[in-house]
């Protein structure tokens, strides 16, 4: 790790996604409370909501504003998202409806629909050595993991003394230090493609994206992470302040070790994908999460009634394992069937459309919490998320065996 590390370039743009993901991880929990602040046991549909406006601000924007400015330099494309959603982050502390965390996060997402395609289209073009960019994608990966970690546990930290309203600014501080890094960072000159007409730009990516047999597989790998992340992120707090009666400090700790296990994964990924494909790998997270997630709706009434905390923090490790195993190496796949001039579109596109799955399953997540409780919420979405897995072995499999016909 500490030879892509010593590249400047990327270390600096490592820092600034590390310190801006500290940030959205902070206004993570903090929204979580707040929903429950205005809506109580249904939190879980307020939050539903919000996380499915903030997918179709991912779904939408994201393509469009890839096609809008594909010939801008992308530093300044960076730092500008990064002012913006530093701006909207100081306005939740003053929200006391539901539809006002709405209107934020259309907002604030719309920008990082803006950030995140361009920032992973941009690392391959500073990393170019294979090992180097496999090296690069653990510690992006790691990254989501220390968030999901260090967040919670700073959010926890804060929660002791202060309200939760003050989490809010260290949203604000993350971005702001994600945008100076970026600003000292030298980014490669990257050639614009030709003109082409905007309908053409616009949808390119994702016709480029479902012509490749991979990539159409990959697609079924995002089903299944977003009906895991869903029972995740949406439920998470309705299962420890509600069903449970917990504090605000033990929500903090249950995302930390969903993100403890991805962290441990991603460490150990470079040295798998040595060992096995990238696709291997994560065939073998898909599977292991919905095992993981249909054992933990078998636990979550035992854990209700007796009160138990130990199970669930072993679960949600488990969970944050099999997700790692599947994110990490999603973006090398996407590397491997690009060209540098396609290459900004298909990550635009893989954003996007991995963003529709969470389109699906954020609201059903929150909705089925509320309508039929959590452990038939999570059994449903282990059929869901097995769906995708079994989309993306036929598509892999039926690859496999097209090219060992043709040679």
């Amino acid at each position: 790790m500490s030879i892509v590390l010593s590249h400047p370039t990327f270390r600096r743009l490592f820092g600034a996604q590390l310190i801006a993901l500290l940030g959205t991880g902070l206004l993570t929990v903090a929204l979580g409370l707040l929903a429950f602040d205005i809506a109580g046991n249904a939190a879980g549909a307020v939050l539903g909501t919000a996380m499915t406006i903030k997918m179709i601000a991912y779904v939408a924007v994201s393509p469009v504003l890839t096609a809008l400015t594909t010939r801008l330099p992308r530093k300044p494309l960076l730092i500008g998202a990064d002012l913006v959603r530093a701006a909207v982050a100081l306005s939740p502390p003053f929200v006391d409806h539901a539809w006002q965390i709405y209107i934020l996060i259309f907002i604030l997402q719309s920008a990082s629909a803006t950030f995140t395609p361009a920032f992973q289209a941009v690392i391959p073009s500073v990393l170019t050595d294979e090992d180097d960019y496999t090296r690069a994608l653990s510690l992006s990966r790691l990254a989501y993991d220390l968030e999901s970690v260090l967040s919670p546990v700073f959010a926890a930290a804060v929660l002791t003394v202060l309200g939760y309203n003050n989490l809010f600014l260290g949203t604000v501080v993350g971005f702001l230090g994600s945008a100076v890094l970026v600003s000292r960072s030298h980014l490669p000159r990257i050639q614009a493609p030709t003109d082409e007409p905007f309908l053409t730009r616009l949808t390119s990516g994702t016709r480029l994206f479902l012509r490749n047999r991979e990539l159409r597989g990959l697609q079924g790998v995002n089903l299944t992470v977003g009906a895991v992340q869903a029972m995740v992120i949406i439920n998470t707090v309705v299962l420890v302040r509600g069903s449970l009666n917990r504090g605000e400090t033990d929500v903090a700790v249950l995302l930390g070790a969903f993100g403890t296990g991805s962290m441990a994964v991603a460490l150990g990924t470079p040295w798998l994908l040595r060992r096995i494909s990238d696709t291997t790998a994560m065939i073998i997270g898909s599977v292991s999460s919905m095992m993981v997630l249909a054992v933990a709706s078998g636990i979550i009434p035992f854990v209700v009634d007796a009160d138990s905390w130990w199970p669930l923090l072993v679960t949600w490790c488990a969970q944050g394992a099999s997700a790692s195993l599947m994110l990490t190496p999603s973006s090398k796949l996407v590397q491997k069937n690009s060209t540098e001039a396609s290459r900004p579109a298909l990550f635009a596109a893989q954003f996007s459309l991995s963003h529709a799955c969470f389109l699906v399953t954020y609201p059903l997540a929150g909705a089925l919490g509320v309508a039929v409780g959590l452990s038939a919420t999570a059994m449903i979405l282990t059929i869901v998320g097995t769906i995708g897995t079994l989309w993306t072995v036929w598509c892999w499999l039926a690859g496999r065996r097209a090219a060992a016909t043709t040679s």
